[in-house]
Formats: C-alpha cells, structure tokens, sequence
C-alpha cells in the first residue's frame, strides 16, 4: 500500500512556477502551453512512476495496448500542465478567455438555497480548484474545500503573492481529526463541502470496489461522514473540454442510508467520468488492484 501513499504536495518546484506564472503574466497562456508541451514530455521520458503509473490505468482500466497507453501517457501529462497553467490563469486578467459551461446547475443552486447544507464529491479528474472558485462565484459564498494542506509553503506563499488565494474556504485534513469537527460546523451552518474521495491514504479504512475493467479501492472516510452527518450528496466535476473552456457537471442530489451503496455510486459515476475523459485522470500511481 506504500505506493498509494500520496503527501499532497503540489509537483514543481518554486522556480517552474515562477518561469509559468511569467509566461502567463507576461506572454499570455499559448506560449505557456507551448512550454508546458516540451516539459510535460520530460516528465513522461524521466518520470517513470508517474508514467507507469497513469499507464497502468490505460492498460487495466482501459484495455489499451502498451503502446496505446504510452501514447495517451504523453497526453495525459499535458492536459495535466496546461490545467495547473489554468488553475494560475484564472486569478489573473486571463481569466476572460475561458468559457465555462454548466450542466445540472440548478442542482448546486437548489442545495445552496435548501438551507440543509450538503457534500459536493469529486475526483482527481479534470480541474477541481477552478470549479470551487466558479461555485464560489457563481452559485454560493458559503462553499469548504477539504483537502491536504501540504503545499511546499514557500511555493504556497509565492503563489499567494502572486495571484492570490482561492475563493473558497479550505479544510486542511489534521492527523488529530480536527477537520471533522469544522466539516460538522459548515454542515450545521447550511454550507457545502466539497472533498475528493477517489484517493486513498496510507492507514484509511478502505472498501474494495468494481472500478471500470478491474477493481480498485476507494477511501470509507468521505462516504461515512455523509452518512453520518445525514447529508445531501451530489457528484460534481469540472472537465476541460476545450483549450479555453470548462464543462462543469453536477448529479442529482442523493440520500443514502448506506455507507456502501454511496461507495458504489461514486465508484460508478467516477467510472463513467474516467471513460469518457481518459486524458483526465490525475493520479499517477497504480490504482487498480488485484
């Protein structure tokens, strides 16, 4: 399990962010992606964790020949870059190229509105930072972003300066479970709480599950909390369709009485989201299991 262990810190160093955000600033995001192209293809040749890993989901999620899988490997990385260069552009005047399409917003505007709070689960799949900054904008003030809060702080800081924090508020994850407690507080103040709950953690309770042509494991945490907290669900991702443009997608809202039957709505869901957007997925470990 040591290979699923992930220590939420953000990939680069200080000085790649501060070459991008230069691009950015300065050159406009064409030639940002232009960089990102050659850079992502140094990850794919000398990265070969994150290589085997991502086509490991092509080849047993997938069924891709290896070569197939290599391929989409050196796309997958890419669409991975030009989305951190996006998730920079949007906190600065570039922000005005994007377009960004809804599917099922009244969705998130009804459970803003039902005074009941609720949980909006994602994945590592698309550009999950962007979509919390457009609900934020969009549709509710009141939405919590839990997740690691393990950025290297000078590259967090350098960032900050830069292009500010994100709209939303954030719930770090603490080994002491704090978290818990401000994730109750949001739900009894009538606020969302929007959280991953595709990546498992070294030490998580974990449920084993049918995961497109193999199977993986899926974290119990995010699922128990809904459970326990009686609160609404809603499956919410935010795919690039486009150089400059978001598709951001919504379910209707569920209740369940089971801790397992959410575990497996997720699983499939993320399934479908997974197939039809392959070159999405950003977890670079094998995540399937025997």
């Amino acid at each position: 399990m040591a290979e699923k262990k992930w220590d939420g810190k953000t990939k680069g160093s200080l000085w790649g962010y501060r070459f991008f955000i230069f691009l950015i600033h300065y050159l406009g995001l064409n030639i940002a992606y232009f960089f990102c192209f050659w850079i992502s293809l140094w990850y794919l040749f000398f990265n070969s964790k994150a290589r085997k890993g991502v086509m490991q989901f092509y080849q047993k999620g997938l069924g891709y020949s290896s070569w197939s899988a290599f391929w989409n490997a050196r796309k997958n990385f890419y669409q991975f870059g030009t989305t951190l260069i996006d998730r920079v552009a949007f906190k600065t005047k570039h922000k005005t190229k994007f377009n960004y399409h809804f599917n099922l917003e009244e969705i998130l505007i009804e459970m803003a509105k039902s005074g009941k709070g609720g949980f909006l689960f994602s994945a590592h799949l698309g550009n999950w930072e962007n979509a919390g900054n457009l609900i934020k904008e969009r549709i509710t003030s009141k939405i919590n972003v839990v997740m690691l809060d393990e950025e290297v702080q000078k590259i967090k800081n350098y960032l900050q300066k830069e292009v500010g924090e994100s709209d939303y508020q954030l719930i770090a994850i603490k080994d002491d479970f704090s978290h818990l407690i401000a994730i109750h507080a949001a739900l009894q103040r009538n606020e969302l709480v929007a959280m991953h709950a595709d990546r498992l953690f070294e030490g998580a309770k974990k449920v084993k599950l049918p995961f497109m042509k193999s199977f993986a494991e899926f974290p119990l945490g995010p699922f128990t909390m809904a459970i326990k907290f009686k609160a609404p669900v809603t499956f919410v991702y935010a795919i690039k369709s486009a150089s400059y443009t978001y598709q951001l997608s919504a379910t209707p809202v569920m209740h369940f009485d089971s801790v397992a039957d959410l575990a497996q709505a997720y699983a499939k869901e993320l399934e479908k989201m997974a197939t039809s957007n392959p070159n999405q997925w950003f977890n670079f470990y094998p995540y399937f299991v025997n």
